[in-house]
């Protein structure tokens, strides 16, 4: 997808809006995983997001989105997004990021994606940097509730828990 930045994106500092960039990043999200899935998906996370380089008004900017891994009902979008200033003929990275996309049902419910197969060599690194992904989340998300759940894996005692903040 290609998109002109207009003035009416700008923010106070006369650049592209980041939250007009995340808009648009879960619009390419949202059309690459379900043209994959064949069905309605929902996004669950985003990874990652790293503005390396501010959007200017101006500009066209291209997102370039792929699947890069799926798992039972859902998948791993990677999305890069490149500026084009077409006065200066000049091209540069300006954005990279993950979605994670769920597949539902007409109940809303997850349902079953199809298996992605990379073969090409592009789609077998996507894969495998995927999987390590994949991986952090999980241990980061077992860390996270650990913080917010001290009690997680203790015996029982008579102390009440603190109230959560």
């Amino acid at each position: 997808m290609t998109v002109l930045m207009t003035p009416d994106l700008a923010n106070f500092a006369g650049n592209v809006h980041g939250g007009t960039i995340l808009k648009l990043l879960d619009q390419v999200a949202y059309a690459c995983a379900s043209r994959y899935a064949r069905r309605y998906v929902v996004t669950l996370s985003v990874d990652q997001v790293t503005f390396r380089q501010p959007v200017h008004v101006g500009e066209l900017v291209t997102f370039h989105a792929s699947v890069n891994y799926t798992g039972t009902t859902s998948m791993e979008v990677g999305i890069k997004v490149m500026t084009e200033d077409i006065q200066a003929h000049r091209m540069r990275h300006a954005n990279s990021c993950f979605f994670k996309m769920v597949a539902v049902d007409e109940q809303g419910k997850p349902t079953a994606v199809p298996s992605f197969k990379p073969s090409t060599p592009d789609e077998i690194r996507r894969f495998e940097g995927a999987k390590v992904r994949r991986e952090l989340r999980r241990e980061l998300e077992a860390r996270y509730k650990a913080i917010h759940d001290p009690y997680q894996g203790r015996a029982s005692t008579s102390e009440t828990p603190p109230a959560a903040a």
